[in-house]
């Protein structure tokens, strides 16, 4: 049993475990303390001093930064004294002395960490005059822009960055110089970044942000010759609500499609269509794999992020990914050439778009042999938050929409398709064909519990077909990394992998909504928008791959028969090698 410290906060008595923080104390009775730099088990450095108190542990009182500072028994702690918002508002407009200030044109504002709390200690402008270093924008990544002048030092970036492995930012120089950058002042985009965007959605500020391709989007939009479709990735139905106010992990799937059409898109499609399309071509892979002494264990490749992290950080195992394009790819190469030849479209006049939880998504849709048609698979890709900022935009009462469904044919899914978006659902997604597949009869039961869930790393060995088959998820790319490792060492033996490279999964990815940490540190969104998937999958008339309609159709008009030649041709890709250009 914990031994429990007794103490005072604000007057009132308060029990909490041996080792406890303040922070953690005075929440345990409903006292938010404010924080900037802090993150629940990532980021407890005490960096920022907005979450100073006063306390007293009968050697006088003096201001301590909470996040850090432990308990005490018979400590008295004061978090609102007039000292600690004095220096609090301090701490602001020393903040505010080095940072740009244009609010207005700011992606963040309205949802900026600084902003709100400068609005609650009534700061508007820094009484501290100085040098004040002046960074050029940092474009030179696929997926974002850096801005350091509106940087505060938090660190969260780079917390989230190591937390990922890749580890490219950190904080460089000293005293009025400091600033985060990454290693020999490179850019960005020549560092091994892997375009996960973790980074942005753990800023508070407006520091971090995706490259916004809304205006690419407005423009086809206006251009009579166009043909404009629109592709949403599941993991979107389940955080865009977030954006207009909803609680999280409310399911929007009906309100998005309406959305888009009043946006003016011509055609408004379901990726989790082509995440059904991937798992007939990624299961007979495996198959095919499994008996036929192929490459083993066979590793996912629908996330973008963890494809990159293995090019880059482990390509010796760039022979096990799946040769599948991911569903985003599949469907728009799928639109430019079985959608466009039934249609006697010019796949020219095509403007494909997809809306993704994904920063990485920017990177994938300009990879080479990703153009089936000859043209590029996808024409643009935009972020939860652009697609919300784009509804803004037009004036369209999101809240308030009624509920309309895809267009078909290529908005038919199923239950397996939709739990895409988050981890282990590309596997169960899998297994619900492969089992079936191989044992020749129908599964008694659908739901492969054994892989759900937000754990980094789970394992399950199955018995399919009279063969036990060893199964990994994971998660994350230090997860993902130390698994690898643990592979490539023997220790473990895997038949079938599925990697993402979000912690949680897209639900969890770098373009989904940004929640400050008051919220991020008390709620697990990973799993509150997990369920809202599970939610949908459950609900569906059909939820397996194999028994969607137009899967069946599209084989048997188009694609001949899962892992075709034409089924490769246009479903599949190849990697490359990036290790190579690290700098050592």
């Amino acid at each position: 049993m914990n031994e429990m410290v007794n103490l005072k906060i604000n007057g009132v008595a308060v029990s909490v475990p041996k080792g406890s923080t303040i922070l953690e104390a005075a929440k345990s009775i409903g006292v938010d303390i404010p924080t900037l730099c802090y993150m629940k088990d990532r980021n407890e450095i005490g960096a920022c001093r907005i979450c100073m108190v006063e306390a007293n542990e009968g050697r006088g009182t003096r201001l301590v930064a909470s996040c850090v500072y432990p308990v005490s028994e018979g400590m008295e702690v004061s978090t609102n004294s007039l000292n600690v918002q004095k220096a609090r508002k301090t701490t602001l407009e020393l903040i505010l002395s080095t940072h740009d200030r244009k609010c207005l044109s700011c992606v963040r504002s309205g949802n900026c960490e600084l902003q709100k709390l400068c609005n609650e200690y009534g700061v508007e402008e820094s009484v501290f005059d100085g040098e004040k270093p002046v960074y050029e924008l940092d474009c030179s990544a696929p997926h974002m822009v850096r801005d350091n002048n509106k940087c505060i030092l938090c660190r969260r970036c780079v917390a989230a960055c190591n937390e990922q492995f890749v580890s490219v930012i950190g904080a460089n120089n000293r005293g009025i110089d400091t600033n985060i950058g990454s290693v020999y002042d490179l850019k960005l985009g020549e560092t091994g970044c892997i375009s996960c965007g973790q980074c942005i959605v753990n800023c508070p500020v407006g520091a971090l942000y995706e490259k916004d391709d809304t205006q690419k989007v407005w423009e086809a939009l206006a251009d009579p010759e166009k043909i404009v479709v629109v592709q949403t990735a599941p993991a979107v139905r389940a955080a865009l609500g977030e954006e207009f106010g909803m609680p999280i992990g409310t399911l929007v799937t009906g309100k998005m499609a309406a959305a888009l059409r009043r946006l003016g898109f011509d055609k408004v499609f379901d990726t989790d269509f082509a995440a059904d399309l991937t798992i007939m071509e990624e299961g007979y892979e495996f198959i095919d794999r499994v008996k036929n002494g192929g490459k083993l264990p066979l590793i996912t490749s629908c996330s973008p992020g963890w494809v990159k992290f293995c090019e880059t950080y482990h390509p010796e195992f760039i022979d096990n990914l799946s040769s599948c394009k991911s569903p985003q790819q599949m469907f728009g190469a799928t639109i430019k050439t079985y959608y466009a030849e039934k249609n006697g479209i010019d796949p020219k006049n095509i403007f494909s778009l997809s809306v993704m939880p994904c920063t990485a998504k920017k990177f994938e849709i300009i990879r080479d042999d990703e153009n089936a048609a000859g043209l590029p698979d996808l024409d643009a890709t935009i972020t939860t938050r652009e697609l919300a900022r784009m509804i803004k935009r037009a004036g369209i009462d999101f809240a308030n929409l009624p509920e309309e469904d895809f267009d078909n044919p290529l908005g038919e899914s199923t239950g397996a398709g939709v739990i895409f978006g988050t981890t282990g659902g590309v596997m169960e997604a899998a297994l619900r064909t492969v089992v079936e597949v191989l044992e020749n009869k129908e599964l008694d039961n659908l739901d492969f519990e054994v892989v759900r869930g937000t754990a980094p790393i789970k394992e399950a060995t199955l018995k399919v077909a009279g063969m036990d088959v060893n199964v990994a998820v994971c998660s994350g790319m230090s997860a993902a990394h130390y698994l690898l490792e643990m592979v490539k060492k023997g220790q473990k033996n895997y038949h079938f992998i599925e990697i993402m490279g979000c912690p949680g999964g897209c639900v969890n990815g770098g373009g989904q909504p940004i929640q400050p940490a008051s919220v991020r540190n008390s709620i697990d969104l990973k799993a509150a928008r997990a369920a809202a998937l599970y939610k949908e999958d459950a609900g569906k008339a059909i939820r397996k791959s194999h028994e969607n309609p137009m899967i069946k159709t599209i084989y048997s008009e188009y694609f001949g028969e899962p892992g075709s030649h034409k089924a490769h041709k246009i479903l599949h890709t190849t990697y490359v090698d990036r290790s190579k250009d690290l700098i050592k």
